[in-house]
């Protein structure tokens, strides 16, 4: 849109677009408390052929395609936060054991063909985040007043996955390995499922659209499921999704499939034009 327009104006304009609306009031509603761009612009391509709505679509089924990704997108919050405090504790503590819990941001506690700049940075980044917790955070300022140092058990709290998942990336092999023997799984995929983990933990939090989504970090899914057909070497969402199994144990991995396929299945019921079986295919589901 290149000038204002109040809900009432939107909507009417996306009736002249051939789009039906059931329920004006709760149209409205919905768009008063979402906005419009980020139900319509965002979700309306796959009701769409050759840029026009396809006969019959409702503004309804725009709004539960919206409503299904808003509640993936909390579901994955969920489960890629205990992802995290796991990761974070097994870090923790292969690095306490390794190193002791003072000097273990020395270059010979990372890996010796990482690159430097790298670890450079990813030192600068601690410190940095140190320095903004303390005062704020009791634990850090606690360990800096009295002991003058921060212990990993006590760092790990106040770095964000993505922090996590770099610092995972440049700690020793043998380190790498004494966390991801945990899950079962070689260092190197547990290394590329926390890169993607952390993107869709960005994309949930920042409110982008999930379920279309796509990484350029590669996931070696062949050692996941050797039977699933991988498409021009990118990472899709259910790829991501059966890694982030790989990395919960057997009670939270059961809840987190009965909530994305009760999702699924509310969706189903929903959907008119389109099947749901074109959500799964985007989203990276195998045809069966």
């Amino acid at each position: 849109m290149k000038e204002y327009k109040s809900n009432e104006e939107l909507l009417d304009y996306l009736i002249s677009k051939g789009v039906i609306v059931k329920n004006r009031k709760l149209a409205l509603n919905n768009i008063q408390k979402y906005t419009y761009y980020s139900i319509v612009n965002t979700y309306k391509e796959v009701f769409k052929v050759n840029n026009k709505y396809m006969n019959n679509v409702t503004f309804e089924e725009i709004f539960a395609l919206y409503d299904f990704d808003k509640n993936l997108k909390s579901i994955f919050l969920k489960y890629t936060l205990e992802i995290e405090q796991v990761i974070k504790s097994l870090i923790a503590n292969t690095i306490s054991e390794k190193y002791g819990i003072k000097d273990y941001l020395q270059y010979d506690c990372f890996d010796i063909n990482a690159n430097k700049d790298s670890i450079d940075n990813m030192i600068l980044s601690i410190e940095e985040e140190i320095n903004k917790n303390y005062g704020k955070h009791a634990a850090i300022t606690h360990y800096k007043d009295v002991y003058g140092f921060i212990p990993p058990f006590v760092l790990v709290k106040i770095m964000t996955i993505g922090q996590i998942s770099r610092y995972y990336g440049l700690l020793k092999q043998a380190d790498r390995q004494s966390v991801s023997k945990y899950f079962k799984i070689s260092d190197k995929l547990l290394r590329q499922l926390l890169f993607n983990i952390t993107l869709v933990r960005n994309f949930s939090a920042h409110n982008n659209r999930l379920y279309t989504f796509h990484s350029k970090f590669f996931i070696s899914f062949k050692s996941i499921d050797k039977s699933y057909n991988v498409i021009d070497k990118s990472t899709n969402l259910y790829m991501v999704m059966k890694g982030m199994e790989k990395l919960l144990d057997n009670s939270k991995k059961k809840q987190f499939i009965n909530q994305v396929n009760k999702e699924i299945n509310k969706l189903d019921k929903k959907l008119i034009v389109i099947d749901v079986k074109t959500i799964l295919n985007i989203m990276g589901f195998p045809n069966e």
